[in-house]
């Protein structure tokens, strides 16, 4: 008489959890780990850092743990075109992208153009429209897929000296995004742009490299710039988006099913990530201010004015037709 080994109630056990886990919807085991970069800091407060966790974690819950996101902020994967040109190789799966896709799809230039939005809803009615998807469609083309425009708070202007007006900021040195239209723009303000790498700008305004820099009142939070800047002037130039972006080469990679549910996730993080910078606006301008920074409401009259400059030369450069739809969209 041949006895059954003790092993093989253990194995019917184990192929029977097996089969009811399966059958209930129980976690599998991580198949894919993919990879988002940001420049902005790891502090779980920043907007990016906590809309870019979120769509981590929706994606693991998406598909039961078949696809993992490892969230690097801080520039751990470079700089913003060190990840733009990551996800057309695909060495970078996703990022957090702004003004530099600009250098893929020079079109996306002209949503950087200081006051060209009238205000947050202008810029929601654009990129949630048709103009949003031909943008998104473009840079398809260069190997990067969108999967949600997000939103970003206004840009305002840090200075370590009172700016009453456009003719206080003369001469200064502006840091200001790799962008051929910033460059522009800030010209025509009378400072002296400087491009540079967000992941120096800390650095060169300690060491008085730059005078000051312009950015959403979120990244200078979480950058600590209130150590390093005394002012924030409101100047309010450009509401600006970032894109969750994602390296369309890693995409194809994946099974229709992955891909459906990133984008699944992708499309309530951004929600999520939406709502939350304009909870969080008002608290960082009193964080910042707690800090010792000052807040300096100042007439943008002569701001807009000076900007009709680069409107008119970068609408005839990147596209008349196109910038006239953005600024006529209701």
């Amino acid at each position: 008489m041949v006895h059954p080994s003790p092993l093989q109630p253990l194995a019917r056990f184990a192929f029977a959890l097996v089969a009811l886990l399966a059958l209930v919807g129980g976690p599998a085991v991580a198949q894919v780990t993919l990879k988002l970069g940001h420049v902005a800091s790891a502090d779980p407060k920043d907007n990016w850092q906590a809309g870019a966790q979120k769509f981590a974690e929706l994606v693991e819950q998406r598909t039961r743990g078949a696809a993992k996101v490892q969230v690097f902020p801080g520039s751990q994967l470079g700089n913003d075109r060190d990840m733009a040109e990551g996800m057309r190789l695909g060495s970078v799966d996703f990022s957090l992208n702004a003004g530099v896709l600009s250098n893929f799809v020079p079109s996306l230039g002209l949503l950087e153009i200081p006051y060209i939005f009238r205000d947050v809803t202008h810029m929601r009615a654009v990129l949630a429209g048709p103009i949003g998807d031909e943008l998104a469609g473009s840079l398809l083309k260069s190997g990067i897929r969108v999967l949600g425009w997000w939103e970003r708070g206004p840009r305002q202007l840090t200075v370590n000296k009172p700016v009453a007006g456009i003719a206080d900021v003369k001469g200064m040195k502006i840091r200001v995004p790799e962008i051929p239209v910033s460059v522009d723009a800030w010209r025509a303000f009378g400072t002296n742009p400087t491009p540079m790498a967000f992941g120096e700008v800390y650095t060169g305004l300690q060491q008085k490299v730059i005078d000051g820099q312009e950015n959403p009142l979120a990244i200078i939070w979480s950058a600590k710039l209130y150590e390093v800047q005394k002012y924030l002037v409101r100047t309010n130039h450009v509401y600006g988006y970032v894109a969750l972006a994602m390296s369309e080469k890693t995409f194809q990679k994946l099974s229709p099913e992955l891909r459906d549910s990133i984008q699944e996730a992708a499309r309530e993080a951004t929600a999520f990530e939406n709502r939350l910078v304009w909870d969080n606006e008002q608290q960082l301008a009193k964080d910042l201010q707690a800090k010792g920074m000052q807040f300096v409401d100042v007439d943008t009259t002569q701001f807009v004015a000076a900007a009709k400059a680069t409107h008119a030369n970068h609408a005839q450069r990147l596209g008349k037709d196109l910038y006239d739809r953005i600024v006529n969209t209701k």
